[in-house]
């Protein structure tokens, strides 16, 4: 058996739980890297990485580096003394730092590889209206999330799953494949495998605001997908119109409903009874179940229909 002496490197709570999978087995951590603390807030306070907060809560030793190639953190990250780095959420390292350990540097990813490679993979996954998924340990070579397969577990997505609740999913599965995946290197008995370029390679890039922007013309099951996607964060958002004096605002919706049914309303027009609001689409309505005005918290809409009025008017777009 090897003697393992190992550097984790995250950011985010997706991270978090899979460090803590490694702790609670008492696998040795001689240091955790982690973004710098950034400003946020109103009061813009530096805010520390979820990742941080857990390995001082741990005494663990943790290195925030704003340049991975610096030599003062390379020195630093030598001195550690790792033979193996295990990556989970954090940036593109320089081949510097991924080949340093003995054993190598392996990276999680929330997808079944090599579909899904990118920033994305949770959200880009349910927007696709995919029915499975899962998490893939591989060794991190000079390409993104292109290197050789060492693990694989597969996971079902529910019809109604939201990103928040796949993200919780895959974390609890990936920190399970982890600490399987760093006991196979402890044993020195990991069987590599070749990532198979598939002839249509889906992808998971980066999400930005304008990705987020709802497409009503596309589809009852588009919509539907688009809206669990993207919940809770970043969230879809679209352009409400209510036909008042106030101006058109931007509106966030973090659940819906499919309604399939044959109607000639025209695509963004609004429908609101008690306590309901659905929107109508080509095979049907989206029915709104949990949206955010502008200035407001995240509401069921019989909430928000407590304080907010559509007019008959009122359209999305």
């Amino acid at each position: 058996m090897r003697d393992l002496n190992i550097v984790f490197m995250g950011t985010p709570d997706f991270a978090v739980g899979i460090l803590d999978k490694l702790v609670e087995n008492n696998y040795r951590i001689a240091g955790v890297i982690t973004a710098p603390d950034k400003p946020a807030g109103r009061g813009r306070k530096l805010h520390e990485s979820a990742v941080k907060k857990y390995a001082i809560s741990k005494n663990l030793k943790v290195l925030q580096p704003e340049n991975l190639k610096d030599e003062e953190f390379l020195a630093e990250l030598r001195a550690l003394k790792a033979n193996l780095q295990v990556v989970v959420a954090f940036r593109m390292l320089p081949k510097a730092v991924w080949e340093m350990p003995e054993y190598g540097t392996f990276n999680l990813h929330a997808s079944l590889l090599p579909d899904y490679r990118g920033a994305a993979p949770i959200n880009r996954a349910i927007m696709n209206g995919e029915t499975e998924t899962g998490v893939t340990t591989f060794f991190i070579d000079e390409k993104i999330d292109t290197g050789e397969i060492i693990m694989q577990t597969k996971t079902g997505i529910g019809p109604e799953e939201t990103a928040g609740e796949l993200h919780d999913k895959l974390m609890e599965a990936g920190a399970g494949l982890v600490l399987r995946t760093v006991q196979h290197i402890e044993a020195g008995t990991v069987a590599l495998k070749k990532q198979q370029e598939p002839a249509v390679l889906k992808s998971a890039n980066k999400l930005h605001k304008e990705t987020c922007r709802i497409d009503w013309n596309s589809g009852i099951d588009t919509v539907h997908n688009h809206i669990r996607g993207l919940s809770p964060y970043p969230g879809a958002w679209t352009t409400l119109r209510n036909e008042t004096p106030e101006a058109p605002v931007q509106v966030k919706i973090f659940r819906s409903e499919k309604e399939p049914a044959s109607h000639n309303k025209p695509t963004g027009q609004m429908i609101t009874r008690k306590n309901e609001v659905k929107v109508a689409v080509k095979e049907g309505y989206i029915k709104l179940l949990e949206i955010q005005l502008p200035g407001k918290r995240r509401m069921p809409i019989s909430d928000v229909l407590n304080g907010y009025t559509f007019s008959p008017e009122a359209r999305v777009e």
